[in-house]
C-alpha cells in the first residue's frame, strides 16, 4: 500500500502570539525583503503554498494599540502579486474578508493573482461581525454575529459563478478573423440573493485554475458547516493528536452530509515547532521562546482580556488576581482576543490550576496561551509530522515559525529531507502544476 504524502504550507509570522518580533534574528514584519525571504525558502522546502494572515484594524488595549500590532498590517493581495514575481511553483494564498468585501472586487482580485502566478492563487475565507472592525468601513459592523456565515456562503457562490462564467475556451484570439474572444463563451452573471445583487459580465477571463483554491479557518460549527459545503482547504487549530483526529471525523462527516466524497477536503492544522540536536536541547529552547513569546507585559495584557479590567498593579511574577472579572463592564480589548466568551468557568480553572502547579501569572499565561507544536530532534519531528498523516488524523500542516523572516529556514533543512527519505514528501515540484494540483483537489 502506497503511504499518505505529507501537504505542508508556511504561515508568514506576522502579528500573533507565536511571533518573537523581540528575537536578535527577526527583521521587519513589513519590508518586502522579508517576504521575498520567506517566500523563497517555503519554496526551497518544496511547500504546497506560502500563507498570509490580514487584519482589519489594530487592537487596541485600555485606548491604546496592542504591542504586537505596532508593525501595522499591510495588505495582502499586494504581497502576494508581488511574490508571484520571485517564486515559480509554491501557492499564494491569502487572507481575505467576506464580510467588507463585495464579491466582484474580491473574485477580480484573486483571479487576476491566479493570472500572474500562473495558477497559484488560494483564498483563506474569514468573516467578522465585530462593530470595532466595521467602523472601518461606511456600514460599520452591520452583521448580527448569526448573519455572518450566511453572507460568506453567499459571497463564496457568487464568487465562483463570476469565475466560472468564462469558459476555458473563450480567448481566441484568431488573427485571421479578427476575434479576441467568442461572446457566445462567456455568460452574463445574473445572481439575486439575500446579501448579493450582481448583474453584468465578469471583466477577467476563466483563469489557468478555473478557480483560485479556497480555504477555510472558522471553527465554530457554522464555520465547519461553511468548510464541508465550500472549501477545498481547512486551516485548523486542532493540533493535538487525538484532537486533530476528532476534528478530522466530524469534518468528513459533514462532507458526506454535504454530498461530497469525504477525501475531498484537505485538511491542515497549524503547528509551531522547537528543534534540538537532543531532546533535552529542544525542551530548553522551547521554554526560552515561551518565555520570549510571553512578556510580562503580553502576560499583563492577556489576563485583562480575560478578566476585563486594568490589572497593571499586579505582579506577572505573583499569583493571579484576587478580584473576579468584570462581567458587565465595556469591553476593555477591542479587537481580537484569544480567550472564550465563558469566562467564568475559565477562571475558575485557570485558578485550581494555578494553585496546584504554584504558577505566577506569567507562568499560567504561557501554559494556556502558547499555541501547541512540535518540540524534539529533527527525526522526531518528522515522524510525529509522518504519523498524524498516515493515521488520517490530518493531511499535513500549516508550519508556524516563532521568528521572521529566518524561522522556516531550519525546519526547510533539518526537517524536509527526513520527510523525503520517508517516502512521504516530493522531490520536486510538477513544472506545470496549479496550486490545485499541488494539492491533489479536482479540476475546477
Amino acid at each position: 500500500m502506497s503511504k499518505r504524502q505529507v501537504h505542508l504550507a508556511a504561515h508568514f509570522p506576522g502579528v500573533n502570539n507565536t511571533t518573537v518580533w523581540s528575537d536578535d534574528r527577526a527583521e521587519s514584519q513589513i519590508a518586502f525583503s522579508s517576504f521575498e525571504h520567506f517566500a523563497r525558502n517555503a519554496e526551497r522546502g518544496l511547500f504546497d503554498f506560502v500563507f498570509l494572515a490580514e487584519g482589519l484594524r489594530l487592537r487596541e488595549q485600555k485606548g491604546r494599540i496592542h504591542d504586537l500590532d505596532v508593525v501595522g498590517r499591510p495588505n495582502t493581495l499586494t504581497i502576494l502579486a508581488a511574490l508571484a514575481g520571485v517564486t515559480d511553483h509554491i501557492g499564494l494564498v491569502g487572507t481575505l474578508q467576506t464580510t467588507f468585501n463585495e464579491p466582484l472586487e474580491l473574485a477580480k482580485q484573486l483571479a487576476t493573482l491566479d493570472h500572474l502566478s500562473g495558477g497559484r492563487a488560494g483564498w483563506n475565507v474569514v468573516t467578522s461581525s465585530d462593530a470595532f472592525h466595521g467602523a472601518n468601513f461606511r456600514r460599520g459592523g452591520f452583521l448580527e454575529h448569526a448573519d455572518r456565515y450566511t453572507r460568506a456562503a453567499e459571497f463564496v457562490d457568487t464568487a465562483r459563478e463570476l469565475w466560472d462564467s468564462w469558459q476555458a475556451d473563450a480567448v481566441l484570439v484568431d488573427r485571421a478573423t479578427g476575434h479576441f474572444a467568442d461572446r457566445a463563451r462567456i455568460r452574463d452573471v445574473d445572481h439575486h440573493g439575500p446579501q448579493f445583487d450582481v448583474t453584468g459580465t465578469f471583466p477577467v477571463p476563466r483563469s489557468p485554475q478555473g478557480r483560485p483554491v479556497v480555504v477555510q479557518a472558522g471553527d465554530s460549527d457554522e464555520g465547519r458547516d461553511l468548510a464541508a459545503t465550500r472549501a477545498e482547504v481547512v486551516f485548523s487549530l486542532h493540533t493535538g493528536f487525538e484532537d486533530a483526529r476528532r476534528f478530522s471525523d466530524d469534518l468528513r462527516t459533514r462532507l458526506l452530509r454535504a454530498g461530497r466524497p469525504a477525501d475531498d477536503l484537505v485538511i491542515l492544522p497549524g503547528a509551531t515547532f522547537v528543534l534540538g540536536d537532543s531532546d533535552a536541547e529542544a525542551e530548553e529552547r522551547a521554554r526560552a521562546i515561551r518565555r520570549a513569546q510571553v512578556s510580562p507585559a503580553t502576560a499583563i495584557a492577556f489576563l485583562e482580556q480575560v478578566w476585563n479590567r486594568d490589572l497593571s498593579a499586579y505582579d506577572v511574577d505573583g499569583p493571579l488576581p484576587e478580584v473576579e472579572p468584570d462581567l458587565d463592564g465595556g469591553p476593555i480589548t477591542r479587537g481580537r482576543v484569544r480567550h472564550v466568551r465563558d469566562v467564568e468557568p475559565v477562571v475558575r480553572g485557570w485558578r485550581e490550576r494555578a494553585e496546584a502547579e504554584r504558577l505566577s501569572i506569567r507562568d499560567l499565561v504561557i501554559e494556556v496561551s502558547t499555541r501547541g507544536g512540535f518540540v524534539g530532534t529533527p527525526e522526531h519531528i518528522a515522524a510525529e509530522v509522518d504519523r498524524y498523516v498516515q493515521a488520517g488524523a490530518t493531511d499535513g500542516f500549516v508550519v508556524v515559525p516563532h521568528t521572521n523572516p529566518y524561522g522556516l529556514d531550519e525546519f526547510v533543512d533539518r526537517v524536509i529531507p527526513l520527510l523525503q527519505e520517508r517516502g512521504v514528501y516530493r522531490q520536486s515540484y510538477d513544472p506545470d502544476a496549479t496550486l490545485r494540483q499541488t494539492l491533489g483537489l479536482d479540476a475546477a
